[in-house]
């Protein structure tokens, strides 16, 4: 499977891609610690099955120095012990906000709730951008087929710069 299309090598999809980029950095520079970003962009990008983005953030967070073990169960988080309270909290809502489809409720009030038991309202602004911002980039990594497997750990960092 190729990918269908560059967006970027569009004058469209280049402007789009640096004002989508640059709302990123907003988000890196949070005090949302990084792995709890990089857990929840990496649990959000395999329920909606975008191969770049799963293979960018689990390689991201194994270059941190996240353990196998953490990045492994991401998917299956509810039955691990190797996730905090705070972490279990910003998951929930990464989950509940992309499968907005599958429940009439969007974002229960317990989640809700948990949330804000473990984050400041800076760091829950910048956990609602990061869950909006990942589904974003998964429906066009979706959209174009951009493949997984040739990420190099921590290009997203050099970026941000």
């Amino acid at each position: 499977m190729e990918p269908r299309f560059n967006l970027f090598g569009t004058e469209v999809g280049a402007t789009f891609g640096k004002r989508f980029g640059n709302a990123s950095l907003a988000l890196i520079r949070s005090t949302l610690p990084k792995a709890t970003q990089d857990l929840v962009m990496l649990r959000v990008s395999q329920i909606n099955g975008c191969g770049y983005c799963t293979d960018a953030h689990s390689k991201d967070l194994a270059h941190s120095g996240q353990s196998a073990t953490r990045i492994n169960l991401v998917a299956a988080w509810r039955e691990s012990t190797v996730f905090t309270d705070a972490e279990r909290a910003a998951l929930a809502l990464a989950e509940e906000g992309t499968r907005v489809a599958d429940a009439a409720q969007g974002v229960s009030d317990e989640t809700w709730t948990q949330v804000r038991e473990h984050y400041d309202d800076e760091q829950l602004a910048a956990l609602v951008a990061v869950v909006a911002q990942i589904n974003a980039a998964n429906r066009l990594g979706v959209i174009l087929r951009q493949q997984g497997g040739a990420y190099e750990p921590g290009a997203f960092d050099a970026a941000a710069g």
